[in-house]
């Protein structure tokens, strides 16, 4: 019996809702901490000021931004008005490829 590449592994383990549901939040927290770094870059600030203004610490600052955590609307809060921001939260239509009607998708943005 031939050995499985990690690509069949993978497309496999994909199939999984679960796993696509985990990759999708993932992908979130890595878009939203992208986001957070962006704009505190834009305004000049360390993750070390930025952690200093929102009550947290830079290597907090620093995960978040890596999107190894999804942050609370509390901490997103503190976040835009940090950044001398309003946090916009709306729902759009469905995720493209969703079969059930219904669902929301949530995305916070700061504007």
């Amino acid at each position: 019996m031939a050995r499985k590449s990690w690509s069949e592994i993978r497309k496999r383990r994909l199939e999984s809702n679960a796993a696509r549901a985990g990759y999708e939040r993932a992908r979130k927290a890595f878009e939203l901490g992208e986001r957070v770094r962006h704009l505190r870059e834009a305004k000049g600030l360390s993750q070390s000021e930025l952690a200093r203004r929102i009550g947290s610490t830079q290597p907090a600052v620093a995960r978040l931004e890596a999107g190894g955590v999804a942050p609370r609307l509390e901490t997103l809060e503190r976040i835009a008005g940090a950044l001398g921001l309003e946090l916009v939260v709306e729902f759009a239509g469905p995720p493209s490829g969703h079969r059930r009607g219904g669902t929301r998708k949530a995305a916070a943005r700061t504007a």
